[in-house]
């Protein structure tokens, strides 16, 4: 089918309706249950994907008695599916603002250098503003998040900027450097021990970021410097809580930013190990989708990121 066949199919046939059936079954893999989450029936949802495929004489979905999966043809339509909802989505919640002046939906997604003081500072400061605003928090890794912006999923991404990351679908915005720091419970044997080297700490369990972080990269660039393995039986999380309790309860040994360190040790949850790791400060920051206009919820938190980063580099 040439482009312009195709593109006339796709102009008449694909409502919105059906833009969401596609997402949702993408998504569950499961007619039948995505059928259950739009309140339609199994046949016709079946039906309408079926449409849909003899239209465009192509094949959306891999059927098996386990369920659908999207072939490459599915995989494009239901990106592009996503990105005309979430348009959709925004330009709702924008009249909704321009209406009343005080609603609106974010969802950000968080690295874990933002979770713990500039991301929740900032809700804060904006729910005391505009209280009636929704936040969706979602919390991963850098290349998890970053395809969930490129699609829409998230409209923000707040934490650690890679030095490397320079992809023309995404804009960064640094707000402050933090450096990231060795850490343990506020009681731990070692925070006794004079002359600590990082040898030292082999002996004991360790959290990590997950091999695909750039931190990650950078911890084990350290341990090689040194001459040292990598612990291998390191618990891998970028979760906040789970580190914290994990420190708190153990005598595990993780690195975090600063800024996670400081929250913490101000109630005496962790410290600080007194050993310089050598690397550069991370550069925290904002990272939105490149020449994509946000609504005005959202530029309202990024605004109160701003704000709080400011206070942040004040001290």
């Amino acid at each position: 089918m040439d482009p312009n066949t195709l593109e006339r199919h796709l102009v008449s046939r694909l409502k919105f309706k059906y833009l969401r059936l596609l997402v949702t079954v993408g998504e569950q893999q499961n007619i039948f249950r995505a059928a259950q989450l739009l309140n339609m029936a199994q046949p016709a949802a079946t039906k309408i994907i079926r449409d849909i495929e003899n239209a465009l004489d192509l094949k959306l979905f891999d059927r098996s008695s386990r369920g659908v999966v999207p072939t490459m043809y599915g995989d494009v339509l239901i990106k592009h599916a996503k990105l005309v909802l979430s348009q959709v989505k925004h330009a709702s919640e924008e009249l909704s603002t321009l209406q009343g002046g005080l609603s609106g939906r974010v969802t950000v997604g968080t690295l874990l250098a933002a979770s713990a003081t500039l991301l929740p500072k900032a809700i804060a400061r904006l729910k005391q503003e505009r209280p009636n605003v929704s936040i969706v928090i979602v919390e991963g890794t850098a290349d998890k998040l970053m395809s969930a912006l490129k699609i829409d999923d998230i409209d923000i991404m707040v934490g650690r900027i890679s030095e490397f990351s320079d992809e023309e679908q995404l804009a960064n915005e640094v707000l402050y450097q933090d450096p990231v720091s060795l850490v343990s419970r506020a009681d731990h044997p070692l925070q006794s021990k004079i002359d600590l080297c990082l040898k030292d700490l082999l002996k004991y369990e360790w959290i990590l970021p997950p091999r695909e972080t750039l931190l990650r990269k950078e911890i084990d660039d350290i341990f090689h410097r040194e001459g040292l393995n990598v612990p291998a039986n390191a618990v891998e999380s970028v979760s906040i809580l789970a580190n914290r309790t994990l420190l708190k309860e153990t005598d595990m040994i993780s690195t975090l930013p600063d800024q996670v360190i400081k929250t913490y040790s101000e109630i005496g949850l962790l410290k600080k190990l007194p050993i310089d790791l050598g690397t550069e400060s991370g550069r925290i920051g904002i990272t939105t989708r490149a020449n994509r206009e946000l609504p005005p919820v959202c530029q309202s938190l990024l605004e109160a990121l701003r704000e709080e980063a400011n206070l942040i580099k004040q001290g």
